[in-house]
């Protein structure tokens, strides 16, 4: 029982209670999180006793939906009532959020049990985690949901909130061999949420196959097309080069080619397809728009407690505090620009594919390269990436597909027919692997 869904069916069905799930998750955070560091902290007996009143609900007849009972991480980003919200912070550690923010409370309304915060990089941003990837300690769990990924890799929780501006949920996702999924931009709201760039911050949801992220998407989105019950025919895909053919290794790109031909042979029709002539200067131009809007809401902060910011989030604040204001005003016009310009690449297909990251995760000086994310919190659009039951390395790789914008359920369609065309089997890490 490894799933949201799996899950929820036992529970369902009293197959299981959601007091046995959520002990279930703990014994996994007492063997894995002294290796992993994947949690802010844990409320174990808050998360038990929640998972009691809930049996006594399923006991009464009433079931909320498929989350009633599913134990979650919350990203440190994310307000949680009388829960601290640190965000990376030394010195926001003890700052207790009054309420939940909106994305919490949807899924606290549906029926999830959280079991704590999991780590995020510093601010959402660049500078190494402490928490450790699980399918290798010596490497990167991604960032900047570190924890949230890592937890779920590691079956310390069953899905887990995340955040992306770059490529926070996506990198993380695919290099510790889960599933995530950015939605299109404005989608899930960002209230009671730490912000990083407002133009581009989206929240979302990392789970161990695209099944479960439809499941928390539904609760968690504005708004929500349910996806058609009788599915979906063999899609259309575009891959997409260029930059994603320039900027991976020889054998992520190996492992890329080898998904698509398995795609194919399954009967989806596979293009070439070109991106426009903007998307040369796409990671350029975000990096700009990132910087001064996280200058914009760090700036005093900056300048009274500079200890409290380590060296990459402090040179991404102080490259957007000298930025010229027309350098920015530039940067959102490219932006909405090529906003206009993606549409087209969806003309003769229902989604884009490349490698989700440029390479398996790397050591644990870096958080990894976001070239092949930040491009999508760019431009707004949706994507969902999934391992592919591929490895470099040992390590996992993932595909990650690209959709229209608003197009999300029809998006995780999509995924869901690549996954199954793939075989592709929930992953878990082996702690037998695992370092101190």
């Amino acid at each position: 029982m490894q799933t949201i869904h799996e899950a929820a069916a036992a529970i369902g069905t009293g197959q299981i209670a959601p007091l046995d799930l959520v002990d279930r998750c703990l014994r996994h955070i007492d063997q894995w999180e002294p290796h992993v560091h994947a949690w802010v902290f844990v409320d174990g007996d808050g998360a038990r006793a929640e998972a009691r009143r809930l049996g006594d609900e399923l006991a009464q007849g009433r079931r909320r939906g498929p989350l009633h009972g599913i134990p979650l991480g919350i990203k440190d980003i994310f307000d949680v009532a009388d829960w601290p919200t640190a965000a990376g912070s030394k010195l926001w550690a003890k700052s207790i959020a009054r309420q939940d923010s909106e994305v919490v409370r949807r899924l606290r309304a549906a029926g999830a049990i959280f079991l704590g915060k999991t780590v995020t990089t510093a601010y959402a941003s660049f500078d190494p985690p402490v928490t450790r990837n699980p399918w290798n300690l010596d490497r990167t769990p991604g960032g900047s949901s570190s924890g949230s990924a890592a937890a779920v890799a590691a079956l310390m929780c069953l899905g887990a909130l995340g955040s992306q501006t770059g490529g926070s949920i996506t990198r993380p996702a695919s290099y510790c061999g889960v599933a995530g999924f950015k939605p299109t931009y404005g989608l899930v709201p960002c209230t009671g949420v730490v912000p990083l760039a407002p133009s581009m911050d989206h929240p979302g949801p990392i789970g161990r196959c695209v099944r479960d992220l439809r499941i928390m998407m539904e609760v968690i989105a504005d708004s929500w097309l349910r996806p058609n019950q009788s599915g979906i025919s063999a899609p259309r895909l575009g891959r997409i080069g260029g930059l994603f053919d320039e900027l991976a290794e020889p054998a992520v790109r190996e492992a890329m080619s080898a998904t698509v031909d398995e795609l194919r042979r399954a009967g989806a029709a596979v293009c070439e397809v070109v991106l426009p002539a903007r998307f040369g200067d796409v990671l350029a131009q975000h990096r700009t728009i990132m910087a001064v809007e996280a200058a914009a809401f760090h700036q005093e902060r900056l300048a009274q407690h500079p200890e409290d910011y380590p060296p990459r989030i402090t040179a991404l604040l102080k490259e957007g505090l000298a930025c010229p204001a027309p350098e920015y005003v530039r940067a959102r016009e490219h932006q909405r620009e090529l906003q206009r310009d993606i549409e087209r690449c969806f003309q003769e297909v229902d989604a884009l594919v490349a490698p989700a990251t440029t390479d398996p995760a790397p050591d644990r000086s870096t958080t990894g390269n976001p070239a092949f994310n930040s491009p999508w919190s760019y431009t707004g659009l949706p994507t969902v990436s999934f391992p592919t039951g591929r490895f470099v390395a040992g390590l996992p790789v993932a595909l990650q597909c690209v959709g229209r914008r608003g197009d999300d359920a029809r998006l995780l369609e999509i995924a869901a027919w690549c996954e199954a065309a793939l075989g592709v089997k929930p992953l878990s890490p082996a702690l037998h692997s695992a370092r101190a």
